[in-house]
Parts: C-alpha cells; structure tokens; sequence
C-alpha cells in the first residue's frame, strides 16, 4: 500500500513538474530568444553537455553565434562568447544581472547565501563589498602582509633547492605550489601554516587539508538537481547530505579559529582586524560575517592563483625561448645578488606579459561566475527574460581569432604594448561583481612566478611537451599534474649561504 501511494506521489509530481515546463516554455515563446540547439523534454540540453564546459560551449558558439541558449531542465540558460555581448552584460545590464544564481553550494558552503560571492545585489552585498575592499583587500592591509607572502615564496624555494642544488631534479609542482597559496591565505587569516615544514599542530593541519580536498570536490561538481527537482527531491547521489556534513566541518574549523583569537589577540591577523570591528559594531560583525569571509578567501583565492601558477610554469618550460627572456629581463633589473621583491614586478613588464598570457590562454574562471537577471532585458538584440541564467565563456573570447593573433600559441609579447583595451581580457570578471581579489592575485602570482624564474633553471622531463589538457572543475586545473626537472641557480646558493650566515 504504502508503495502504491508513493508511485501515485510521483507520479503526480512528474505531471505538475512536465506543466510547469510546457507554461514556462509556452510564456517565452513569443520571445526573441537567442537561438538554441533541438532538446528534449523535461531535461532540456542537460543530456548534451560535456566536460571541459567551456570548449562545449565554444563549439555551440561556432554553430549558433556568439549568444545563444540553453535549457537545463526548466532554467533557461543564455552563453555569452562575444565581448560586445559581455560589454552589454557589465555597463547597461550591470544592476539587471548583479546577482549570482542560488544554487545549493551556496546555501551551505555560502552561509545560506549571506557571503559576499553568493549574498542577493543589495544593501547587505554592498557592505560585505566594502569590507573586502576597505578592511581585508586593501593596498596597506595587503602591505601589511607582505612578509608572509615573502617568506612562503622562501620557503618554496628552500624546498626545490633541497632537491635540486648540485644537478637537475624532477619535481611535481602542483602540491608545492597549493601548499604556498593556502599558508599564504591561512596565515593572513589566522597566522598558520597547514602545508609543509613547521606547522604548529600537525593533526590539525591534517584535518584542514583533508577537509579542503573534499570541499573543491563539491565546489567544481556539476549538479543535475540543481535544474530538475525530482533529482533534488531524492537528493540525487546523496549531494546535499555530503554538502551539509561538510559545511558543518568547515564551519567549526572556522569558528574554532574565531575562539582561539578570542584568547589571544597578539597575532595581528585578519581575524584580529574583524574581531576589533566586532568590538565596535557587535550587531554587523557577527561570527557568522566573520566565517563567511574567511571562507570566501579560502574558497576563492587559494585554489586560483596556484593552478594559475602551475599553468605558467607549464606553458614556460614548453617554450625554453620565453623562459630565457624572462630570465634575462630579471637578471637586468634585478640581478644576480638578491631576491626579487614585490616592488620590482612593475619594473618587469615582459614578467608582467607572461602573467598576462596566462591568465588569457588559461583563465582560472574559464566561465566566470554565473549571474542570474533580475528582470527582463535585452543583450546583443536578443531577449533575456527574468530569471535566467547567464554565463560568460571567458576561455571562447581569449581564443578568438577576430579579437587575437594566432590566439591558441603562448605569445607574452602581444601584451608588452600596455594594458588591453575593452572586454577582450577578463580573468577576474567586470561589473559590480568582478573580483575582489586582483590585487592579492597580481602579488602572489608575480611574486612567486618571478622568484621560481629567478632561482631556477627549468627544463622538461622528456623531450615531449607538457600536456596541457585541461582537468575537469571550475577553475580549470591540469588534468596532469606539472612535473618538470629544475637546478638551482648561484643566486638560490648566496641566498641560502647568506641565511646560515646570518642563523
């Protein structure tokens, strides 16, 4: 009996869910829509979609133009691949799509949708915006950490020196280099370091980076239920049970850290700053802000900048001509007697090229982040109904050969001009909702990037090149983790005989 009741349950609630479909799409077909390719019933184009989403997206955009439309199940969905097309999203549209979609991530890991990533456009984003612009992002905040991100990039380089100080070495660059942004990250939020030598509590650090494997797991997982409501209904493959176990572990790891600050507030960290701001403002400060924010750096600005540097060593050691250039650059205004420093990167513009080509061939946001219409509006003479979901395939408009020159070959020199014009180059997004990050990210990025040129020669394993096959999530990692062979060079020698020195 009680079977037979649940089979009626759902079938009645395919019924309802097929009608609610058909009256969506009936109420928009009298719209110019952008065009779209056959779906089927129900799913929508979920069925077409294929990994990498990006290089999918493309693909359709050859076929059917620069802005066109998807349904996943009953969400409409508008690609946008053009900078025309992104130019309209970010300067007229810019309030009409300043919200991001609600997708479960975000209840969980996002706070219930309170963070400044996933909080609804109005008066409470505007202040979690200010906050990350004025009190955790900004020029003297950043400067006031800059012997941390020095020290980690030291620390790097201590440990290739240790394998690689009288010959060539091989060495797999992608841990080292996630162990150097998340201590970087960690230790301006709570002052510790959870990867590597020297950690204060090794069962802690532990349950950090275990915790951290899992939660970019979830956070570059593709989930159907999101757009069909029977799979959320079953909670499909058990996602938002895991989801909510997860955020309960990262929210008493954060709140523990909060507690330990609580206790001692001699480490001049960011969770210091907050709780000082507490102190004065109890009613906005709340623990609750001061996780979401914390979890927003972790989440956003840890995992980015180290595949953004594992694609440009990649991209460097498959062209020795540019890594020459790069160095002969660094040894000219830098130097052979001392390690570059971050007030060097702007003296360093084919530096500041290489960091730029990558970020093109190799966006960490291949597709930005989603945003979601407010109201109706109208984008490249297209109608985009309220509610719809918009995507921006960044990785389409950096490989356009209408807008770049032999756009899929690694060419820094096409950025030693200047600065680029229009919406032909966005890494960190445009609009409201851009990224607050850009100013840590250049540091990190230039800094440790600049020091690996510096300190290193770097060559392959083999006479094959680095495989630069894009792995599946969404900031784009390498399917193959980078190993290359590197040697120290005698400044990394001086710099190690000047610190036992001065031990």
């Amino acid at each position: 009996m009680e079977l037979t009741l649940s089979y009626i349950s759902l079938s009645v609630f395919l019924l309802l869910l097929i009608a609610f479909i058909f009256l969506s799409q009936k109420s928009h077909s009298h719209r110019n829509l952008p065009p779209s390719p056959p779906s089927l019933p129900i799913i929508g184009h979920l069925h077409l979609l294929k990994q990498p989403l990006h290089r999918y997206f493309y693909k359709l955009s050859q076929a059917l133009g620069p802005i066109f439309s998807l349904r996943f199940g009953s969400q409409l969905v508008v690609v946008i691949s053009s900078p025309s097309g992104t130019e309209e999203c970010f300067t007229k549209n810019d309030i009409v799509l300043a919200n991001h979609p609600r997708f479960t991530i975000g209840k969980y890991l996002g706070y219930n949708y309170t963070t400044v990533v996933n909080s609804p456009y109005g008066d409470h984003w505007r202040n979690l915006r200010r906050i990350m612009s004025l009190e955790i992002l900004s020029t003297n905040r950043l400067n006031a950490f800059l012997s941390i991100r020095r020290d980690e990039v030291r620390q790097l380089l201590y440990r290739l020196y240790q394998k690689s100080s009288t010959d060539f070495a091989k060495v797999e660059m992608k841990s080292k280099l996630s162990g150097l942004t998340f201590n970087i990250t960690m230790r301006m939020i709570a002052g510790k370091r959870y990867y590597g030598n020297n950690l204060e509590n090794s069962a802690e650090a532990e349950e950090f980076r275990e915790l951290m494997r899992e939660v970019f797991l979830y956070v570059g997982a593709s989930n159907p239920a999101e757009f069909l409501p029977v799979l959320r209904w079953i909670d499909y493959k058990g996602f938002e049970k895991n989801l909510i176990k997860i955020h309960e572990r990262m929210d008493a790891l954060l709140q523990g850290l909060i507690e330990e600050h609580r206790r001692d507030r001699s480490k001049k960290t960011l969770i210091d700053h907050l709780l000082s701001l507490q102190e004065s403002q109890p009613d906005y400060y709340r623990d609750t802000i001061i996780r979401g924010l914390i979890s927003v750096m972790i989440l956003a600005g840890t995992d980015t900048f180290a595949i953004t540097l594992e694609w440009a060593v990649s991209l460097l050691v498959n062209h020795p001509q540019v890594l020459k250039k790069a160095r002969t650059e660094l040894d000219a205004h830098v130097g052979q007697d001392r390690l570059i420093e971050e007030q060097d990167i702007s003296k360093l513009p084919y530096l500041q090229a290489i960091i730029s080509e990558t970020f093109r061939l190799s966006p960490a946001a291949p597709m930005l982040i989603p945003h979601m219409s407010s109201d109706d509006c109208i984008i490249g003479g297209f109608d985009v109904p309220r509610d719809t979901i918009l995507l921006v395939n960044a990785w389409a408009i950096h490989r356009d050969p209408k807008l770049w020159d032999d756009p899929i070959n690694f060419k820094p020199e096409r950025f030693e001009g200047g600065e680029v014009e229009g919406y032909k180059l966005m890494p960190f997004g445009f609009g409201r909702r851009a990224c607050p990050g850009v100013g840590l990210a250049q540091r990190v990025v230039g800094l440790a990037l600049g020091s690996l040129i510096q300190c290193f020669e770097w060559e392959r394993v083999s006479e094959d090149l680095v495989d630069l096959t894009e792995g599946k999530g969404a900031t784009m990692p390498k399917a193959e983790p980078l190993e290359a062979m590197c040697k120290a060079r005698d400044i990394m020698k001086k710099v190690v005989l000047d610190d036992r020195n001065h031990a």
